[in-house]
C-alpha cells in the first residue's frame, strides 16, 4: 500500500504520495524548512534591519505578493514528501502576520507517512508573545525561540532601536513557558562593543530557569548591517567567559544538522548553546531550506538568489510539479558559504567577492 502524507483528521483534503528523503550534492538531507511569513518587523535591530536602511519610507512587500497560508501549506506538504520533518516560522516578525494562529493550526494538522506531526517552531522578537502565546499553543505550536540581546534595559532599547522595553519581552517569555511552548530557547546575538558585556549576566539570569540560552556570533547576512569581522565575538570567547565562573561540559547534539553546539553547567543547572557560523562553520551538516515571504526557495542563509515557487503555485502547477521543482533545487545544491568565507575573509571585514556581490537580507528570508 502506498505511503501518504496527509492532513489531520477533519481537514478533508488530499493525500499525497511520499517520495522519501532527498540528498544534495554533498550528501546533506533535507529535513528542515524555515518559512518567512512576513518581511515586516516592529524592531530595527542594528544587526538585522538597521533604521538607516529600513526607515519610514522603506517599501515592504504588498500583501498580494505574500504567500497565502494555503500556498505555504502546499509548499510544506511538498517538502514533507522530500523528508522535511521540522518547520520553523520566521520573519521579519512572524507575530505581525495577521491570523498567524490559523497557519499554525493548518501546519499542525499535517501528518507524516507514519502518522507523526511536524516539529513546529516559531522565532520571535517577543514583543507580542505575552498576548499570543496561549493561542499559539492551542493551535499546535510546539516550541518558541525568543530574541533577547541584553538584560540591561537601556542596551536592549538601543539595540532594538525602537525604544521597546525589555520587560515586555520577558513577560512574553513567561507567557510562553506557562502555555507549554518549551523548553523556550532564548537567542542572543553578541556584537562587540554593543552588548558583549552582557554575556555573563545573560548566562546567570537564565541559568536554572528552564530556558535554553544560545549565543549567536554576529553574522554577515545580507549587505545592509555594516558587518565587520572585528565586531564578532567568537563563541570560544563567550564560553571562556562563562566557564571561568560556572564550569561547563559539552553535550551531544539532539539531532543531525543542529546549528548550536550544546554545553551544560556541571552543577546541573541547565544548558547553553553557541552558534558559531563565522568561526566554526557548520555547512557540512546543514539540512535547512528557506522559503521567503514571497515564495522563493533558498538553500542557504547567505544566498544571492532563490527559486520562484510562487509562480508555480499561481500558474496551476499540481503537487507533483511543485515537489519536483523543490527536489531539483535541493538535489543541485552545493552551498557552503560559511566554509568559503572562513578561508577568504580578510581581518578587516568582508571578502572582496562579498563586497562586490549582493546577498539576500535576513529580514526577507528569515534567520
Amino acid at each position: 500500500m502506498a505511503e501518504t502524507i496527509r492532513r489531520g483528521a477533519g481537514q478533508g483534503a488530499r493525500a499525497l504520495p511520499a517520495t522519501g528523503e532527498l540528498a544534495d550534492q554533498r550528501g546533506r538531507r533535507l529535513t528542515d524548512l524555515r518559512v518567512s511569513v512576513t518581511d515586516r518587523c516592529n524592531f530595527r535591530c542594528v544587526y538585522c534591519m538597521p533604521r538607516e536602511i529600513f526607515g519610514r519610507d522603506y517599501a515592504f512587500l504588498p500583501r498580494a505578493e505574500l504567500l497565502t497560508f494555503e500556498e505555504i501549506e502546499r509548499v510544506v506538504l511538498a517538502g514533507m514528501r522530500l523528508g522535511v520533518r521540522k518547520v520553523r516560522l520566521t520573519g521579519g516578525e512572524p507575530l505581525l502576520r495577521k491570523g498567524i494562529e490559523e497557519l499554525v493550526a493548518m501546519l499542525a494538522a499535517l501528518r507524516t507517512p507514519d502518522g507523526q506531526r511536524l516539529d513546529l517552531a516559531l522565532t520571535t522578537n517577543g514583543s507580542a508573545l505575552a498576548a499570543k502565546a496561549e493561542a499559539l499553543a492551542e493551535a499546535g505550536l510546539n516550541r518558541v525561540t525568543v530574541s533577547v540581546d541584553s538584560l540591561d534595559d537601556e542596551t536592549f532599547r538601543r539595540m532594538n532601536d525602537v525604544d521597546f522595553p525589555l520587560q515586555r519581552v520577558l513577560d512574553g517569555l513567561e507567557a510562553a513557558r506557562g502555555a507549554g511552548l518549551g523548553p523556550v530557547k532564548v537567542n542572543m546575538v553578541v556584537k562587540r562593543g554593543q552588548n558583549d558585556d552582557d554575556v555573563l549576566p545573560m548566562a546567570e539570569h537564565f541559568r536554572g530557569s528552564g530556558c535554553v540560552l544560545r549565543f549567536i556570533e554576529y553574522m554577515d547576512v545580507g549587505t545592509t548591517n555594516g558587518w565587520r569581522l572585528e565586531e564578532v565575538v567568537p563563541s570560544s570567547e563567550v564560553l571562556a567567559r562563562i566557564a571561568a565562573v560556572h564550569p561547563l561540559e559539552p553535550i551531544a547534539p539532539t539531532a543531525p544538522g543542529e546549528t548550536a553546539t550544546r554545553w551544560r553547567y556541571r552543577d546541573g543547572t541547565g544548558e547553553i548553546g553557541v552558534i558559531s557560523s563565522v568561526t566554526q562553520p557548520f555547512c557540512s551538516g546543514c539540512t535547512r531550506a528557506r522559503l521567503s515571504t514571497d515564495g522563493r526557495l533558498y538553500t542557504c542563509l547567505f544566498a544571492d538568489h532563490g527559486t520562484d515557487l510562487r509562480a508555480l503555485l499561481r500558474s496551476g502547477s499540481d503537487d507533483d510539479g511543485l515537489t519536483a521543482a523543490m527536489a531539483g533545487v535541493w538535489s543541485r545544491r552545493e552551498d557552503r558559504y560559511s566554509e568559503l568565507r572562513a578561508s577568504s575573509t580578510p581581518s578587516s571585514g568582508r571578502s572582496a567577492a562579498d563586497r562586490d556581490g549582493h546577498r539576500i537580507e535576513m529580514s526577507y528570508i528569515g534567520g
